[in-house]
């Protein structure tokens, strides 16, 4: 399974995915699903993926062109003029890709092979841009009455994002929310794990403002965790008692 989250902030843009993919509770692997693109000082471009890892490494690798000689690859997404093209471009592959896996397997095949994404980024012109893909290829965008997407397991982490997101908050914040969001998702969740990786895009920054991966030993993860539990028990036992007698 997966978790990923792409959030808009006044700033700019904050992303994190987890790495973990499973099929089975004794076969988990790593692997990347966050994705990265960048011209300095004209553009950058972000794909977070969810489903079937065969189907989001068929779309990564046809907007890559690798069944060519690497001389001769171009990244259609770099030739994009607008955010909005790079997320039809992308959601038109999502569609094809399915579609073409749907048809190898047959009618009689066995296995599920949708995905979604989750498109970030910024071209020089236009603002920061926040886009959700879905296994049919349509696409909505994020605005500050939606400020942020997830896919994936979304729903342990959700409620946290909810209450905790303000759109004046720094990217400091924002990377604490989305720690303690991912937190509590992978507590609740065998299925999402770290490393996790971290993307934060400032506007009218064409390359990442930050950019790390955070593993099982990051001490600054593992003391957000300890303290998010600690607060919150705090919390519970400082709310008013419930009456047996009311």
């Amino acid at each position: 399974m997966t978790y990923c989250v792409g959030m808009l902030i006044d700033r700019g843009l904050a992303l994190m995915s987890d790495t973990r993919t499973n099929s089975g509770v004794d076969n988990i692997s790593t692997f990347r699903k966050m994705h990265c693109w960048s011209v300095p000082g004209e553009r950058i471009v972000v794909i977070m993926t969810a489903g079937n890892l065969a189907t989001t490494q068929g779309v990564i690798s046809q907007i890559e062109e690798r069944d060519k000689p690497h001389a001769e690859r171009h990244n259609i997404l770099l030739q994009a003029s607008t955010m909005f093209q790079v997320a039809n471009t992308v959601g038109k592959l999502l569609r094809e890709t399915i579609a073409t896996i749907d048809e190898r397997n047959g009618e009689d095949g066995s296995g599920t092979f949708s995905a979604s994404m989750i498109v970030a980024g910024q071209i020089n012109g236009g603002t920061p841009r926040l886009f959700l893909i879905y296994p049919e290829g349509n696409f909505i965008e994020a605005s500050f009455d939606t400020p942020f997407f997830q896919i994936g397991e979304t729903k342990y982490g959700r409620p946290i994002i909810i209450r905790g997101y303000d759109r004046d908050m720094g990217f400091e914040n924002a990377v604490k929310l989305l720690m303690v969001s991912f937190d509590s998702t992978i507590k609740a969740n065998l299925s999402v794990g770290l490393p996790l990786d971290l993307l934060l895009i400032e506007r009218d920054r064409f390359e990442p403002l930050h950019q790390r991966r955070i593993v099982g030993q990051d001490p600054y993860y593992q003391a957000l965790s300890e303290q998010w539990s600690d607060a919150l028990r705090k919390a519970f036992y400082s709310l008013p008692d419930y009456s047996l007698d009311s």
